[in-house]
């Protein structure tokens, strides 16, 4: 007995032996649970799902949220969180509109093989789908107000030397849904990317541009693509002599100058001459349709690879000779 009249208890050697022993015990049943729970087993995963998508006249995601079943095999430590668990929060999965199939109003499904492009999003990446339980995942979307408008990118172009726009500057998608109130919805009639700077161009362009956001306004895209032919060309030019066309029996039209100085753009290398089959002419119904006598020429068996042309002069006197 101690001097304050407690008494201390030291177990015995027995006494210490056993306590080694369960100790021993737990750690062993401890070692044995860690390692087999991160063996890998089959088991059912449930998952509840909201969509995503960009449908047109429709929000954006889903208003009712579907609980996606699948057999999976994963660590048992998934397992036992997946089985523990009393609630979990929805996942968003961002769907592509070409798995969507519409089925009724406002009503979008999920069919068959569809769902196979979406498993790590629905279990992650730590589960390896055996079998899907459900079969079909259907979402109803809510109707919102909204309306197409086209896209417009402010442009600047300059080529190098020798170098020229071959084609036209096209943007995909080159118009877009927006959604919002009704009010906000008149006031928009486009919408705008920033600012494209393209300076001594010498190849085709192409590239991604982002939309200039609108407040309380959603768009059914955030970016779009462009798309600028750009091509090497050779200059060429001649004189020719200008044709008359059309002209009604027992009339004659005279042109003056009776000939015009053309220069071909044509994209490099050439294979052939394009001057060898091009032919320049009035059009007599022009004429006649003239007030001032005054016609453009037109032309004739353009041959591919022609990028761009001028006629000098642009405009020609023409006077009808009786």
């Amino acid at each position: 007995m101690s001097a304050k009249g407690h008494v201390r208890f030291s177990p015995g050697p027995r006494g210490r032996e056993w306590i080694v022993f369960v100790l021993s015990v737990l750690l062993a049943f401890l070692v044995w649970f860690l390692v087999n729970l991160s063996q890998t087993y089959t088991g059912v995963i449930s998952v509840p799902v909201v969509a995503q998508c960009n449908l047109d006249g429709y929000g954006a995601e889903s208003s009712n949220t579907v609980l996606v079943s699948a057999r999976c095999r994963t660590e048992g430590f998934r397992l036992v969180r997946e089985y523990s668990r009393r609630e979990r929060p929805p996942v968003k999965v961002k769907f592509n509109k070409s798995d969507l199939r519409r089925t009724g109003h406002g009503e979008f499904s999920v069919i068959g093989g569809a769902k196979n492009s979406y498993i790590n999003q629905f279990f992650g990446d730590d589960a390896q789908l055996e079998a899907f339980i459900t079969d079909t995942l259907r979402f109803t979307f809510p109707v919102e107000n909204h309306k197409k408008v086209p896209v417009d990118v402010p442009l600047s172009v300059s080529c190098r030397s020798q170098y020229m726009q071959s084609g036209h500057f096209r943007v995909m998608p080159d118009s877009i849904t927006v959604y919002g109130s009704e009010e906000k919805l008149e006031a928009v009639d486009r919408v705008t990317t920033s600012r494209l700077v393209l300076t001594e161009v010498a190849s085709s362009q192409h590239g991604l541009l982002k939309l200039n956001p609108i407040k309380d306004v959603r768009f059914s895209a955030e970016e779009v693509s462009y798309e600028l032919p750009v091509s090497r060309y050779v200059e060429l030019s001649s004189t020719v002599a200008l044709e008359v066309w059309n002209v009604p029996a027992g009339a004659s039209l005279q042109v003056y100058p009776p000939t015009a100085q053309i220069y071909l753009r044509c994209a490099f290398p050439i294979t052939k001459d394009p001057l060898t089959t091009l032919r320049l002419y009035i059009d007599w119904r022009d004429f006649s349709s003239s007030l001032t006598g005054r016609c453009v020429p037109r032309i004739m068996r353009l041959p591919a690879g022609v990028l761009d042309y001028r006629v000098e002069p642009e405009v020609f006197d023409c006077i009808e000779v009786h």
